[in-house]
């Protein structure tokens, strides 16, 4: 509805300008002198021709009156023609006053069609400009409905995207329907919720399969224990070399299938090295969008950042600042301090929330990965995000600091600048 307006009210401005253009090309541009005027002047002048001195004109146009001799008798006002010459150049209308049946002198009409013009030139002037100042409104009003319909929305997607890429699950999708965007957005929130709940899937699948490879570890080991006990008990106490050899090839035997058991209970926590980190020199005031894109609660008041380069994965740090929001909410779901410092090549943002913290003795292993404090058992959640976010900020050369603050739980994530490294 809103586009038929813009579009109509654009068409009119544009009909208007047409019109006016029409209208002036069309226009007549010669002696516009009102002929019945023009001979009540000529017939007035003869009658006073005598008095002329003393004649006074009742019409409002302009002339002059002179005699045969060029000489000036009369004239209605300055700047008039006031020789035959001049009326010619000027295009005047001349006519002659005849008295007794001979010519006593001539009437020149001044011609104003250039005074005409110019005042019509002027007003289709005025109009044009208005026209071309009103469709200039309307085409800056139109920009600005884009730019809220289907700019913003589009960034807006691409950001959305972006995480998604990146795997972040948690954020959902605004959904504007007053824009173009607003089927689209219920759809592509709908994937990232089934995207989500594939991911939980996934994980508790993965999950099982670690308790599985514990348990299977857990069962082969025992047998293969005994068996290397047995085995070195028979080396012990075998009566030749030859009995003694294949029980020490048996030990060696268990000790090859112990390693291999480790090696495959170890090989399913290696799976966070796949996950690329590529810091670069980025911006200070990016960090901004950053931490008010993660507090899509608005629970935190987002501090002044000072202007500084810093060395860091946008993408990798946007996704820490989103696992840190993300606990915050899921486990407290309080307000949210937030605290920017630099000192030491440093850029730290402080974000600590208001949940009372979590035990002395659970800090140190809330970074490591499955862990998490004992008082939220009972919420939902696989212990990987402050683990997740510990690897991203190693590898761009900062560090995650995790620990009680006044208020509640606390976390410091410490972004090296650029050169400070």
């Amino acid at each position: 509805m809103k586009k038929h307006i813009f579009l109509t009210s654009f068409v009119f401005a544009f009909i208007a300008e047409i019109t006016m253009l029409v209208i002036f090309a069309v226009q007549k541009t010669g002696n516009w002198q009102d002929s019945v005027m023009v001979n009540e002047i000529v017939q007035s002048v003869k009658e006073n021709w005598d008095k002329i001195e003393d004649y006074k004109d009742s019409t409002g146009i302009s002339y002059t009156v002179i005699d045969n001799g060029g000489t000036v008798l009369y004239r209605t006002g300055a700047g008039l023609s006031e020789s035959i010459n001049e009326a010619v150049i000027h295009r005047d209308t001349i006519l002659n006053i005849e008295k007794d049946g001979i010519i006593a002198g001539k009437v020149i009409i001044y011609n104003n069609s250039a005074q005409e013009i110019k005042l019509w030139k002027h007003k289709v002037f005025t109009v044009m400009l208005a026209a071309v100042f009103v469709q200039f409104i309307i085409c800056l009003v139109y920009i600005i409905y884009l730019e809220y319909i289907i700019i913003r929305p589009f960034y807006k997607m691409k950001s959305f995207a972006e995480r998604i890429a990146g795997g972040n699950l948690d954020i959902p999708l605004e959904m504007d329907r007053h824009n173009l965007f607003g089927a689209f957005t219920e759809s592509f929130d709908i994937m990232r919720a089934e995207l989500k709940r594939a991911q939980a899937a996934e994980a508790e699948a993965n999950a099982s399969k670690k308790e599985l490879v514990a348990k299977l570890s857990h069962d082969i080991k025992t047998p293969v224990a005994s068996i290397k006990a047995a085995s070195e008990l028979g080396a012990a106490l075998a009566g030749n070399d030859s009995v003694r050899e294949s029980y020490l090839q048996i030990e060696h035997k268990a000790d090859q299938i112990n390693t291999l058991v480790n090696n495959l209970f170890t090989a399913t926590l290696e799976e966070l090295k796949q996950l690329s980190v590529a810091p670069c020199d980025i911006e200070s005031r990016e960090l901004k969008e950053m931490l008010e894109g993660s507090d899509y609660l608005h629970y935190a008041d987002i501090p002044v950042i000072p202007e500084c380069i810093l060395y860091a994965d946008k993408l990798r740090l946007q996704q820490v600042f989103d696992n840190i929001f993300s606990n915050s909410y899921k486990y407290v779901n309080t307000k949210i301090d937030v605290n920017v410092l630099m000192e030491e090549g440093r850029l730290k943002i402080i974000i600590e929330d208001y949940g009372g913290g979590v035990s002395e003795e659970e800090l140190p292993f809330l970074k490591d990965k499955f862990r998490r404090g004992g008082n939220v058992k009972d919420i939902e959640g696989a212990g990987l995000g402050l683990y997740i976010s510990d690897y991203f900020m190693r590898e761009m050369k900062g560090g995650l600091v995790v620990g009680n603050g006044e208020n509640g739980l606390e976390v410091t994530v410490v972004i090296p600048l650029s050169g400070g490294i």
